[in-house]
């Protein structure tokens, strides 16, 4: 009985090593979409009033967890699903389409954002002013909506974001223990969360943080630099938060144009050749894969807007 305990107790520690080291390449390799989740998320939580930043922080991070905890075992599911197949000489490719039409639909969130910026005229940007005035006259309502479209939008980008960081880890541990691959999906899932939403919450806060700081009282050197650094957060979050908003939209379309890269073998490889030397730099490859990412999103807005206006003319006509 005793010895049966102990070979128990062995095993659970082996398993826990190999999450651990298994926990760290994945976290290596997802350290890229990361940044990417910290801009997206920190992007979509602008426009919502300061007391209520922390709140939608919290409601989303919520959401990325529900997310992670369908993405898991479906994950899971899936890799099981294509290895029995490929194995019974039916090699069916499940987990990549899926990955595309997440990588087509960032590409095409960030060319609605581009649209949106760029080519409305002046008199639908009043409008929309106008609107948002409205929104904030009457809180009880106008104001709760754009509060859950926030939300809404945001956990549907950090489901995308999310797969793909799922994917990769279940990658990394393609090979291993099912225990091993279950921990290791469990533990990217919760660090990922925490770490993208902790600096989330920190970065929307800056502005409070600063204030506070810029109005320390006392006349010691530590004093005045304490106020001379808060005085600093509050000139530099509005730029942070700027940048955090392009660098989300750039997000979108790196992330969803690499996704659709890396899935088009013969695109892959001709990227690949590009270049001195046969092969891309990093820099040029992440510009390529982005500006392929504007070019597929662009493809997906128009083939949506035509979509609409054949389903709105069959309706006239009807």
């Amino acid at each position: 009985m005793a010895s049966s305990l102990l070979a128990l107790l062995d095993d659970i520690t082996t398993v826990l090593d190999d999450v651990s080291v298994m926990t760290k390449v994945a976290t290596k390799k997802t350290a890229g979409v990361l940044g990417d989740d910290l801009a997206l998320n920190a992007h979509q939580v602008t426009g919502v009033k300061p007391d209520r930043e922390l709140p939608v922080v919290w409601a989303v991070a919520r959401g990325s967890l529900v997310n992670k905890a369908i993405l898991v075992p479906a994950a899971l599911a899936i890799s099981a699903l294509e290895a029995w197949l490929g194995a019974r000489g039916y090699p069916i490719p499940i987990i990549l389409p899926l990955m595309m039409a997440g990588g087509a639909f960032l590409c095409y969130e960030g060319a609605e954002k581009l649209i949106h910026r760029f080519l409305h005229s002046a008199d639908e940007k009043r409008a929309q002013h106008q609107a948002l005035s409205e929104a904030v006259a009457d809180e009880q309502v106008n104001l709760v909506a754009f509060e859950r479209d926030k939300i809404r939008g945001a956990i549907r980008t950090d489901f995308i974001l999310s797969a793909e960081i799922i994917v990769i880890s279940l990658g990394t541990v393609a090979g291993k223990s099912f225990s091993v691959q279950v921990g290791t999906l469990v533990a990217i899932a919760l660090l990922m969360t925490v770490g993208v939403y902790g600096l989330v919450a920190g970065i929307v806060k800056m502005d409070d943080a600063g204030l506070s700081l810029s109005r320390h009282p006392g006349q010691g050197r530590s004093d005045r630099l304490r106020r001379a650094f808060g005085r600093g957060i509050l000139y530099s979050a509005p730029w942070l938060m700027k940048f955090l908003s392009v660098a989300g939209t750039a997000a979108m379309f790196l992330v969803g144009g690499g996704i659709l890269v890396h899935g088009i073998g013969p695109l892959h490889h001709a990227l690949q050749a590009i270049g001195p030397g046969g092969g891309l730099g990093t820099v040029t490859a992440l510009l390529a894969e982005g500006l392929f990412g504007v070019l597929a999103g662009a493809l997906v807005v128009a083939a949506l807007g035509l979509l609409r206006r054949l389903r709105g003319g069959g309706s006239a006509t009807a």
